[in-house]
């Protein structure tokens, strides 16, 4: 088992702080539940192990030469996951690294998938290597500063780096693992989501990231225990392994589905705001249900009132070219047969790289504005209006 693969198996588990620290009794619940994977999950597990293997090759050529470097990516090349566009998408990753350690003060220490240890804010258990520990992407130290960087090889939710508790327990980990030797004073945190063309980053004092550990040993003591009130919520529930069956949960949405009242002839912007933000969990909620309702039937249990049966198939050819061979010796013109399509922007950006494409043909590229979408006030993105300003009213027609 890769150090890749073993991350899942604590309790309270860095990657899974976000939930635990909210709600703490989930931690427990989720026990009963299997630690299920998908073909994503193996997807980003061989993403992780090929910038694993550049960043060793980039903080220490000497020991992991160029050689041993090429033998292995070639072997992770024969793993069924494997897509071009991660080398591609790692060599990002592994250029923000180097970046990040040329902008330090003084040459970093390059810490490559290091386990550190946070047990001592969660739960202590020195006979345990996993429990109360994580193993970082990279932590580069270097003068008074420590800077935890994570990897995402995901495309469906983007990730914030501020206050973002699993870098920051990581951070505390490699806080106590040098601080007799660094007199750090500062702490950085940085999430790099290479498909989603995002890097985020933040940075806090070393006082800040203490009273974060102060808050977490708080919580943790209740989610070792089972303890504390269930808390659901739309990115609390996202990764729970009970959030199907979970009965806090299914009364919260109920709740929020049905006891909001009679509605008035009118709503206020404000309540309109106030019961989106509300109803948000609903349609997610309704989606992890049948899921998980599927899953019975498929089991052979039953789920009152629901089954599961055959949906629509598609047909596909057994063998295509001989199929086509056939029809035209059949008279079939063979130009009928074939459609010529040119491929789209993205593709053709994919496969000549991101910086030959600008510099060849980005004068001919003119992004057109998306389709309005409504989003939370947090998003990064600017507010737009249909609403036309004194100065485009009046302007002056040449």
């Amino acid at each position: 088992m890769t150090a890749h693969q073993e991350r899942k198996h604590a309790l309270l588990s860095a990657s899974g702080s976000g939930r635990w620290l909210r709600c703490t009794p989930s931690a427990r619940l989720e026990e009963q539940f299997p630690d299920t994977t998908s073909e994503a999950a193996s997807e980003g597990t061989l993403a992780h192990e090929l910038a694993e293997l550049k960043l060793r090759h980039y903080a220490d050529t000497t020991n992991f030469t160029r050689r041993k470097y090429a033998a292995a990516v070639n072997k992770l090349k024969k793993d069924p996951q494997w897509k071009d566009e991660m080398d591609r998408y790692t060599e990002e990753y592994l250029d923000y690294i180097r970046t990040a350690a040329l902008a330090m003060k003084c040459t970093p220490s390059v810490r490559v998938e290091e386990r550190v240890r946070f047990a001592r804010y969660t739960h202590e258990d020195p006979g345990n290597q996993v429990e109360g520990s994580g193993i970082a992407d990279c932590i580069l130290v270097g003068g008074d500063t420590i800077h935890v960087i994570d990897l995402k090889y995901g495309k469906g939710v983007q990730v914030d780096a501020d206050h973002n508790p699993q870098l920051m327990l990581y951070a505390l980990g490699a806080y106590d693992a040098c601080r007799i030797l660094y007199p750090v004073t500062k702490v950085k945190v940085t999430i790099v989501q290479p498909r989603l063309d995002s890097i985020s980053e933040w940075e806090c004092s070393l006082e800040d990231l203490l009273k974060f550990g102060e808050y977490v040993k708080q919580r943790a003591a209740l989610a070792w225990e089972g303890k504390g009130p269930y808390n659901p919520g739309t990115d609390t529930c996202r990764f729970c392994r009970a959030k199907a069956v979970c009965r806090a949960r299914a009364d919260h949405n109920t709740k929020l589905a049905f006891g909001i009242g009679e509605m008035p002839p009118t709503i206020t912007a404000e309540e309109v705001g106030e019961r989106l933000l509300a109803l948000e969990d609903i349609a997610k909620y309704q989606k992890d249900l049948q899921e998980w309702a599927l899953g019975q039937c498929l089991a052979g249990k039953e789920v009152p009132g629901w089954k599961a049966v055959e949906g629509r198939g598609s047909r596909d050819w057994t063998d295509m070219d001989a199929a086509f061979e056939t029809l035209q010796g059949s008279g079939i013109d063979g130009a009928l047969l074939y459609e010529r399509r040119p491929l789209t922007l993205a593709q053709v950006e994919k496969v000549v790289g991101k910086k030959e494409f600008q510099e060849t043909v980005g004068e001919y590229v003119t992004k057109k504005p998306g389709k309005p979408a409504l989003v939370q006030e947090k998003d990064e993105r600017p507010a737009i209006t249909n609403k036309i300003t004194a100065g485009e009213a009046f302007k002056e027609e040449i």
